[in-house]
């Protein structure tokens, strides 16, 4: 059941919630509630009616149970830089916010895991443990400024997800808080433990199922031997065919990345790698990994592969400076897309990764049908595709224009038998898209399990599945709806 503003009297909320945490860490104030009205989706904006800052499991227990008691829902929300309004508030809600929750509490090198609160920032956990010759795998783009639990929500992946997983095949356990106040312990200290796969229905499922307080992560060793390539094309189909060639020879590279003429100049022009040939159509960049005659074998046999389909050149970089130097770029790309344009909208989907080519040249035919430019960065090994969509929100009308060419790019990833999501989740921006890819028997299996831990559908309300109302309609339609927290 939820709430409507105007029907409910928000100072006693705002009274027992300063009960639980100190007053300075319940926000109320208009300007307050500002700062937490969207996430890297920005086109879609709501403004939360209170907004909490937990420290322990026990607050964020007290919050959850207080919200199911009073039936008010409740949304979680990492550091924001989610991009499918996964942590977008709904009306009338209370926003739990898991910033303050930045403790690593132990690390055990023996058993190759560390235990951290949702607020550690992915890269702070390679960095606490790189001096004993570990890393954490998953590194989304975002992985300096984007939390531990948001990845959990979302089951984030990135560069290194092609030979090492996304957030899933990394965590082993979690303590959580499920949506009536209950605290429990889910998985272990073990990759795979008795029972059914809780955790692997937690990862993933953006918040609806309860907030996650404590996450147990693998962690690997470093491993001995790295080095990039850096190729370059004159065609975006010799530099799909190279993906599958590499894939097929038996290779898989830690990591392996494309980016088009549109999206490597843009870099170039903001972060000024001067590495990226201008002049390439495609480049794609390839990560191997190892000991060091493994990857000098992989390395010979890649290179043999690029030049078979036409590369004109290739960099190699061992050093770390020079491997950073070549990631650079690929790291940027996404903010670089703001010297080009004022908005971009940023789609995920996943295809097989040998129907790379074709669906490029769809995507650049969708882009050209709808009168939008569109870049293409993305993780190629896994097919997982992040077209840029550039637009200007000021001009009425082109917000709802990219969306809808958004969502003719995952209706095309979904018939060549791929995925609506590789990693940003579904959220409130691409909901109404479930049913292209699932049937109804699917969304009402997945419904059972939701509402079996959401009893009062208070967690995460209206995110993940269809509602009644077109995708984005209800999150762009705020006007009006605070007039009784002006006095805040």
């Amino acid at each position: 059941m939820v709430v409507a503003v105007a029907a409910r009297d928000w100072q006693p909320v705002v009274r027992a919630l300063e009960g639980v945490l100190d007053a300075d860490r319940v926000m109320r104030r208009k300007e307050e509630l500002l700062v937490y009205e969207c996430d890297g989706l920005t086109s879609y904006r709501q403004r939360p009616a209170v907004v909490t800052l937990p420290k322990t499991t026990e607050e964020v227990a007290a919050v959850v149970r207080f919200c199911h008691q009073q039936n008010i829902p409740f949304v979680t929300r990492g550091s924001g830089t989610g991009l499918s309004g996964g942590a977008l508030p709904v009306e009338a809600c209370v926003l739990i916010v898991t910033t303050c929750m930045q403790q690593i509490l132990d690390v055990d090198y023996d058993n190759q895991q560390v235990v951290v609160q949702p607020g550690v920032i992915n890269s702070w956990i390679t960095q606490a443990v790189s001096g004993a010759g570990f890393y954490y795998a998953p590194d989304p783009s975002s992985q300096q400024a984007c939390s531990i639990g948001g990845n959990v929500a979302e089951n984030s992946g990135g560069v290194h997800c092609l030979k090492y997983g996304v957030t899933t095949n990394h965590v082993l356990g979690l303590k959580l808080v499920l949506p009536d106040g209950e605290v429990v312990t889910i998985g272990g200290a073990v990759p795979e433990m008795p029972g059914y796969d809780l955790t692997g229905i937690l990862v993933g499922s953006e918040g609806t199922l309860g907030i996650v307080t404590e996450v147990t992560l693998r962690i690997l060793k470093s491993p001995e031997s790295v080095q990039v390539i850096l190729a370059d094309f004159t065609s975006v189909e010799a530099a799909g065919e190279t993906v599958s060639d590499i894939i097929g020879a038996g290779i898989i590279p830690a990591g392996m990345e494309m980016m088009d003429n549109f999206s490597l100049n843009a870099v170039e022009d903001v972060v000024a790698t001067n590495c990226y040939p201008r002049d390439a159509v495609a480049i794609l960049l390839i990560e191997i990994d190892g000991a060091p005659a493994e990857v000098a074998a992989s390395a010979e046999q890649i290179e043999t592969l690029c030049y078979k389909n036409g590369a004109r050149q290739l960099t190699h970089a061992s050093d770390l400076p020079e491997r950073l130097r070549l990631w650079k770029g690929r790291k940027a790309a996404f903010a670089a897309m703001g010297k080009l344009s004022p908005d971009y909208y940023v789609q995920d989907g996943v295809i097989p990764r040998t129907r790379l080519p074709e669906v490029l040249k769809e995507i650049e035919a969708l882009g050209e049908k709808h009168g939008y430019r569109v870049a293409n960065v993305f993780h190629a090994g896994d097919g997982n595709l992040h077209p840029l969509i550039l637009y200007n929100n000021s001009i009425p009308g082109q917000l709802e224009a990219v969306e809808a060419l958004g969502g003719d790019i995952l209706k095309l990833c979904v018939r060549v038998g791929g995925s609506i999501s590789g990693e940003h989740g579904i959220g409130a921006d691409k909901r109404c898209y479930m049913s292209d890819m699932f049937s109804e028997t699917d969304l009402e299996t997945m419904q059972w399990v939701r509402g079996a831990l959401n009893t009062k559908g208070l967690a995460n309300p209206t995110k993940i599945f269809p509602t009644p109302k077109t995708c984005g309609e209800s999150a762009h339609d705020v006007t009006g709806k605070f007039a009784s927290l002006e006095n805040f």
